[in-house]
């Protein structure tokens, strides 16, 4: 078995992978990189509307698939995430959103120490550039450039204005001060490119000696020498290899490969290892447990008289709107999955938003996402930006390479399906907005057959689906059910962390990317800084 050795061991090029191996080798430390798929070579990965084409891309895509639950029909909701460097980050809709101040100041309450937002502010500020914004709260000389969408099409204009007409205050910078109301989306970009992780951080490091970075690599197991982490075991191709780790294993592979990786490696649950014959190593109650996802529906309409995405994706249209992006950089082939949101809340009294409205000036097929029409509409994503119920990533085999069981038991806490229900609810007085008035031609999805609150529910129960936000299966805290401790160190073990969107406690209120980001960053810190104590 050929081997190798280096100061620190990253399993996975993520959005986490990628920023921890350019700040740990920023020094001279020796880092060896692993990422179980390619490198980003797909054309689609880097023009931002691409991101449709992806979805259902198996060669930079694991595909994975969420066990049939019966509160949501029994089906298998498709489950994206990267397998490619930069992970989900070169696969994703390039939404930047920080999520609320509430989050992280109750992560702190919860026990992590060190985890309010007045804590992690700096680390959001040092990751990004984004010229727009307030300093105090925003970013300037980060790596990952951050801007607003380059051409805004007039339906999403009049959306920010049928929102206000419904209610919710505009708010200029939804990853500022003021966390609340209806604003335009910002995005992760490089020029008129994605910004993935692979193309900011780690393109700054990629050229450092101290830097090894290995693609088609996929992590077997964790070598563990009695109570302490001592290496990582890995296939590349039909080769099995092992790469030793002098200071630590970080572990990245993300909410799904991570509490995976820990389980066939013998740490986890001890009863369920046992169950699928794999030896025990280190008892840890919570690994794979407190999955929680962002779950969506989707509300659609028609519209007369204006200019949709579904148009300019065909034909003439599409061919314009090459060119123009080759010339320009601007146009439809810049657009993420949502141009505006709305962040609100689902019922007076609450503290914070718990519903998120995602604007699309496109309309989909019902049945596959991504896939869009041939008449042109406007799509609402209804998300449950603070669910309740919670779920279970478990390995099914020692097998590392057999893929784990998913089980996201969506809408188990009955609130959950409630703020679904009041999210369609808005999304229909935004569509019955005056300034929507001359343009809406009718409701598509949910329908004019869908009325009572029975309706909705029962059309979210059989529509909706995963708004690719997974987090919380290796939780951080300081409680027996914690996987990691407020610095990311898996409990019970030395040279080992997690670090990466499966440590959140809780699921931030919006997109995740952004926030898995910063937790790299801060993890980061927290390793060099134990590193000059030690």
């Amino acid at each position: 078995m050929a081997e190798d050795e280096a100061d620190y061991v990253i399993v996975g090029a993520g959005s986490a992978g990628c920023v921890l191996a350019n700040r740990l080798s920023a020094d001279g430390s020796r880092v060896v990189l692993l990422e179980a798929g390619p490198r980003d070579w797909h054309p689609m990965i880097h023009i931002p509307a691409g991101v449709l084409n992806l979805l259902y891309n198996p060669r930079v895509n694991w595909m994975y698939k969420s066990e049939p639950e019966p509160a949501t029909g029994n089906r298998s909701i498709h489950w994206p995430r990267g397998r490619v460097l930069g992970g989900s980050s070169s696969i994703n809709g390039m939404l930047f959103v920080r999520g609320n101040t509430a989050d992280y100041d109750g992560w702190a309450q919860a026990g992590c120490r060190g985890w309010s937002y007045e804590d992690v502010l700096p680390y959001f500020k040092s990751i990004e550039r984004y010229a727009p914004g307030d300093s105090a709260h925003r970013g300037k000389s980060g790596p990952l450039l951050i801007e607003d969408y380059r051409t805004i099409l007039p339906l999403t204009h009049l959306f920010v204005k049928a929102a206000q007409e419904a209610g919710f205050p505009f708010t200029p910078d939804l990853s500022g001060a003021q966390m609340e109301g209806v604003g335009y989306s910002q995005m992760s970009r490089n020029g008129r490119f994605r910004g993935s992780t692979a193309q900011t951080f780690l393109a700054e490091a990629r050229g450092r000696p101290s830097l090894k970075i290995e693609t088609n690599a996929q992590a077997t197991g964790l070598i563990l020498d009695g109570r302490r982490c001592v290496g990582v075991t890995f296939r590349q191709g039909n080769t099995d290899r092992t790469v030793r780790a002098r200071r630590e294993v970080i572990v990245s592979g993300g909410t799904i490969n991570s509490p995976h990786l820990l389980q066939v490696s013998g740490i986890g649950p001890a009863a369920h290892l046992k169950s699928i014959g794999v030896d025990v190593r280190h008892d840890l109650p919570g690994v794979g447990a407190n999955l929680s996802d962002h779950y969506a529906v989707r509300a659609s309409a028609r519209v007369r008289d204006t200019v949709s995405i579904n148009k300019l994706a065909r034909g003439i249209p599409l061919a314009r709107e090459v060119l123009r992006w080759v010339t320009t950089g601007r146009g439809a082939l810049t657009f993420g999955v949502s141009s505006a949101q709305v962040f609100c809340r689902s019922r007076e009294g609450l503290a914070s938003p718990d519903i998120q409205l995602l604007f699309s000036p496109a309309s989909y097929d019902e049945q596959k996402f991504g896939t869009l029409e041939k008449k042109p509409g406007m799509t609402i994503a209804v998300s449950v930006a603070r669910p309740e119920s919670r779920g279970t990533i478990m390995a099914t085999s020692p097998d590392p390479l057999a893929r784990p069981a998913i089980r996201p038991n969506y809408l188990a806490v009955e609130n959950d399906l409630a703020v679904s229900v009041a999210g369609l609810k808005h999304a229909r007085r935004i569509f019955a907005a005056p300034s929507f008035a001359p343009y809406v031609e009718s409701e598509t999805v949910p329908g004019k057959g869908t009325v009572t609150d029975a309706d909705l529910a029962a059309f979210a129960r059989k529509v909706g689906g995963t708004l690719y936000h997974p987090v919380g299966t290796c939780r951080m805290g300081e409680d027996p059910q914690a996987v990691v401790d407020s610095r990311l160190r898996v409990r019970g073990l030395s040279g080992l962390r997690v670090i990466d969107a499966s440590i959140m406690p809780i699921v931030t209120t919006g997109n995740t990317n952004a926030p898995t980001i910063m937790i790299a960053e801060k993890g980061a810190a927290m390793i060099r800084e134990d590193a000059r104590a030690a």
